[in-house]
């Protein structure tokens, strides 16, 4: 039987001291297909160990609708067949870029503030979720033969709160539940974070960027003796919507490994491979020191500047990574799998068929909210993701006043009489021109991500105060939603009402036309195909696809029903990760849905690229 503990200063596999050479990779952002090729990546860079999160809102989106929780085991199964370890770190709260930090929200929006605290009823779910989630890491720890080697008890939590009770209290859960590999935690490396989030007799490690012996200083400040970890080394970082793209020189990032590295530590590297943010679970951040500031939803790529990047190549920050953590080989390296291969392109999806958002709401929407005196939350009507439409009447007559939605996230079109009347957010919540009354106000409201760091945490979306007419509230709201997930039953989308994107349309709150040649400046859902093989393109032996809307504003992408994620003209990202397994040899099927304004009705694949542009810059957050 493997025994795998933490010792005076190193950790120890049956007695004898190992290091942990590990990479982050999120099971969820790597299609399941390809998990092998990006594994035997990390192995090829020298890693002898891989680090993933477990999303708890992806397995549970609402209460009791568990969803492939499996998935992990799976994963588990296949780091044991590249020969890796695991580090399992399962929250229930992981940050990690993810909507919500992982939280459901159907939790954050019961418990508010009470989340990550002793409050009984929120301990009460998680205890139930972590009974359903944790046997599986369990059967797989590595003295039952697994990879598994450590498992994080929460995660950072010295950024949030310092509930102590809380905190050990999730630990003994972690033991009750099965759990015997050694149990961690990890916090930045000051002494607030670390008093908060440290738990007595559980191993603390750091996460920084930079700065090993500073770091590992403040460390042995709070832990004299265990051996040393940085649990996150960010050697790149994520981007966001309407910011410039973030990119660590990779020559530097080598050097901050290294230094991990002399002072005798273990390391996970963060991200060894980012992946994607599929389906729209992309996060978000509040701007500022104290993250309380601008909103900032995070793009659909996960790439993070990564030494492997999103398409699942070498980069140079992996060649240079590669230099260095040979050097701690017990043996030569293993070769590289591989160079994923894009598709031929470019090849042209022609989006022939449209059904405006009205039309969409009616075929694939949950049912009306019943008319209330506030707009309902997103909380309150069980969003996750996808987007609201909020109706409610101006009583007239009465002389043009502004109109204004307050507490509005994330971003709302709106009509007033079915004309278009502008685009709101939550920084320019009033409309530029005022609205006369009588009138019917419709608000399309997306939620762009939840913020899934710092005390924003949890916060609400859509409408979260009302609908300002002069200081007036409007009352007799009626509000639909519309989920994303609902366009994973592929027959309920072909009971869409389409109609030829050339068929002339109506009022735009309705019908979404906007008179544009071939429905340029439409917003709805578009269909269509594209076709691989017959000299076009050939599925065989390719990897993936980029996926691109030139003129297009804003809105989600699906291939053959899968969700590849959020669009959108602000940038930087313009070309959307297509994997390889999703294409179809023969006719591959395109949905488009267009928030804001539709380009021409075509879109365009080709072998794509991850572009990230910029001045470099070491990130040392």
């Amino acid at each position: 039987m493997t025994d795998f503990t933490v010792g005076d200063d190193h950790f120890r596999l049956d007695g004898k001291p190992v290091r942990l050479l590990s990479g982050a990779l999120h099971y969820f952002r790597v299609h399941e297909a390809q998990w092998e090729h990006r594994l035997g990546m990390l192995a090829a860079m020298g890693l002898n160990c891989v680090e993933t999160y477990v999303p708890w809102n992806l397995h549970e989106p609402r209460e009791g609708d568990l969803r492939d929780v499996g998935a992990l085991g799976r994963f588990l199964d296949a780091v044991r067949r590249a020969g890796l370890w695991a580090i399992v770190r399962p929250g229930p709260y992981i940050c990690a870029e993810w909507e919500n930090g992982g939280l459901p929200v159907w939790v954050t929006g019961r418990f508010g503030r009470r989340v990550r605290t002793r409050d009984a009823e929120y301990r009460a779910v998680v205890e139930r979720w972590f009974r359903v989630l944790l046997p599986q890491v369990v059967e797989r720890e590595i003295g039952r033969g697994g990879p598994v080697v450590l498992v994080q008890a929460e995660n950072e939590y010295g950024s949030y709160g310092c509930d102590a009770v809380y905190l050990e209290w999730l630990a003994g859960l972690l033991r009750e539940c099965g759990v015997t590999v050694p149990l961690f935690t990890s916090d930045g490396p000051e002494d607030h974070m670390l008093t908060g989030g440290s738990v007595p007799g559980l191993l603390a490690t750091a996460n920084f960027g930079s700065g090993a012996r500073e770091g590992f200083a403040v460390l042995r400040r709070h832990q004299p003796k265990g051996p040393l970890m940085c649990m996150e080394f960010w050697c790149g970082w994520f981007d966001h919507w309407g910011s410039e793209p973030v990119v660590r020189d990779a020559v530097r990032a080598a050097d901050a490994l290294r230094e991990i590295l002399e002072c005798g530590a273990s390391v996970n590297i963060y991200m060894a491979h980012g992946g994607t943010n599929f389906a729209g679970w992309a996060g978000a951040n509040r701007s500022g020191p104290l993250q309380d500031g601008a909103f900032e939803p995070t793009v659909t790529s996960y790439d993070y500047d990564a030494p492997v990047d999103e398409y699942g190549r070498a980069t140079e920050k992996f060649r240079l990574f590669r230099e260095v953590l040979e050097g701690y080989a017990e043996g030569p390296l293993p070769a590289l799998p591989p160079e994923p291969v894009g598709l031929a392109g470019p090849v042209r999806a022609e989006l022939d068929r449209w059904a405006p958002l009205g039309g969409v709401l009616e075929a694939l929407g949950d049912p009306e909210w019943p008319e209330s005196g506030v707009p309902p939350t997103f909380e309150e009507l069980g969003v996750d993701r996808g987007l609201v439409r909020y109706r409610v009447a101006v009583p007239g007559p009465r002389v043009p006043y502004p109109l204004r939605a307050v507490g509005l996230r994330d971003r709302a079109v709106v009509y007033v009489d079915g004309v278009r009347a502008g685009v709101l957010s939550e920084e320019s919540g009033t409309l530029p021109e005022p609205v006369a009354g009588p009138a019917e106000v419709e608000l399309w409201v997306e939620s762009l991500g939840r913020v899934n760091y710092g005390p924003r945490l949890g916060e609400a979306k859509g409408v979260t105060g009302g609908v300002l007419h002069e200081r007036q509230y409007l009352h007799g709201v009626r509000a639909r939603a519309l989920r994303l997930d609902a366009f994973g039953d592929a027959d309920a989308v072909a009971a869409v009402p389409f109609r030829p994107v050339g068929a002339a349309g109506g009022a735009a709150g309705l019908s979404g036309a906007g008179d544009g040649a071939g429905g340029a400046g439409r917003t709805g859902l578009f269909r269509g195909t594209f076709v691989i093989g017959d000299g076009i393109g050939g599925i065989a032996g390719v990897d993936h696809a980029g996926f691109e809307l030139p003129g297009w504003t804003r809105g989600f992408a699906w291939v053959n029903g899968f969700c590849l994620g959020r669009y959108w003209s602000a940038g930087p990202q313009r070309t959307l990760y297509v994997p390889g397994p999703v294409l179809r040899e023969g006719v591959n099927e395109v949905w488009v849905l267009e928030l804001e304004g539709a380009g021409e009705p075509w879109a365009e694949l080709g072998p794509g690229a991850p572009v990230r542009t910029g001045t470099p810059g070491v990130v040392q957050p």
